[in-house]
């Protein structure tokens, strides 16, 4: 299993982009990587650098996404907050 820094799983980039329904130009365009890098991170093709790593979490964590350390029940990823604002 490819595990990145801080924990962050490329199954928890998945996840998190399928919570929000953002493709990966959505993810790319938000975090300021290319669609090629993106696709290489999530398919374990490549371990990114802990800045890129940073750019893709504040991304998807100002989408509101959380993400779930591993804790007994294994990492994962879940919504922070209601999307529409309520």
């Amino acid at each position: 299993m490819n595990v990145m820094k801080k924990d962050i799983l490329p199954q928890q980039l998945r996840a998190a982009r399928a919570l929000i329904d953002w493709t990966r130009e959505d993810l790319a365009s938000a975090s300021g990587l290319t669609v090629r890098t993106l696709a290489r991170i999530e398919s374990s093709q490549t371990i990114p650098r802990q800045t890129t790593l940073e750019a893709l979490a504040k991304a998807l964590e100002t989408a509101g996404i959380e993400f779930i350390s591993e804790n007994g029940g294994g990492p994962g990823v879940r919504l922070s907050r209601r999307l529409d604002g309520k």
